[in-house]
């Protein structure tokens, strides 16, 4: 299993030693963010935050994010712009981008409309940079982006397989009531596990997605191998909002044991 570790699962950390705990969990890369209430890379130019990064035996898989998207603006196109480039400068592989989230622009064909136009506008962007985005849609009913049919849909509509990939989390696959992964489209599996039994689907939040254990309720053991099955051989990034998960003590050995159970469950099921 080809692990990597989003910056969301230990956002205390500083970028320094949230490297060096990747490192020691043997991830191959990291995804790094933007919206953790301090400046990307903690302010290091993105340069050197891309050499501290090589230099530890990882790749910066990708930088996030760009909120919301899909309601084009020239602000959102700045932002675009300035994410590419520091990308770019760190040596990042993909840009990250997240669909409206709030409960509107939702409408059956507006919502489909504002994904084509800014996936039509950022595709020179990208294709200049020779950067790739990944879009994720999110399972909530407020999203302006539940199902990955319309992303693909899009994508294909817009011949642009080349610079967009989705990302798959299995916490918003499970929101979203499952369906198609679209493993051939797929740039990165996002995992965090949900375990309180007394959530239903529709109640279940951000700060609800923990590790993953034998207690997990998403199914992530399930949507790991199936993707593989249908050929995926990518990045399986652990990402937690959980204040639960950013509290722990001792995270090196938490996480090591999440991946460890996830490994032997996909080994068992392989048997």
């Amino acid at each position: 299993m080809k692990t990597s570790l989003n910056q969301m699962t230990t956002p205390a950390l500083g970028y320094g030693e949230f490297l060096d705990l990747a490192r020691k969990l043997g991830c191959i890369g990291v995804e790094v963010r933007n919206d953790l209430g301090r400046p990307l890379f903690d302010g290091i130019a993105p340069e050197e935050a891309g050499k501290m990064a090589r230099d530890r035996g990882l790749r910066i898989l990708g930088v996030s994010q760009v909120y919301p998207f899909n309601s084009w603006s020239d602000a959102i196109a700045a932002e675009v712009r300035d994410l590419i480039v520091a990308a770019k400068a760190a040596g990042g592989e993909t840009i990250s981008l997240i669909p409206r989230n709030d409960g509107t622009c939702g409408a059956n064909g507006e919502r489909q409309a504002n994904l084509r136009i800014a996936l039509r506008e950022i595709k020179p962007m990208l294709e200049e940079a020779g950067m790739v985005a990944l879009v994720e849609p999110l399972g909530f009913m407020r999203s302006s982006l539940r199902e990955k049919a319309e992303l693909v849909e899009a994508i294909d509509d817009l011949d642009a397989r080349h610079v967009y990939k989705l990302v798959h989390d299995t916490f918003h696959h499970t929101l979203s009531d499952g369906g198609p992964m679209f493993a051939d489209y797929t740039g990165i599996v996002h995992i965090s596990g949900v375990v309180n039994p007394d959530l239903n689907v529709g109640q279940m939040e951000d700060e609800h997605r923990v590790l993953v254990d034998d207690k997990d309720r998403l199914g992530n053991i399930e949507q790991i191998a199936a993707l593989y099955a249908a050929g995926y051989d990518g990045a399986i990034s652990y990402e937690c909002f959980s204040p639960e998960t950013h509290a722990l003590k001792d995270p090196e050995r938490e996480i090591r044991v999440s991946f460890d159970f996830i490994a032997s469950q996909l080994a068992e099921m392989a048997d």
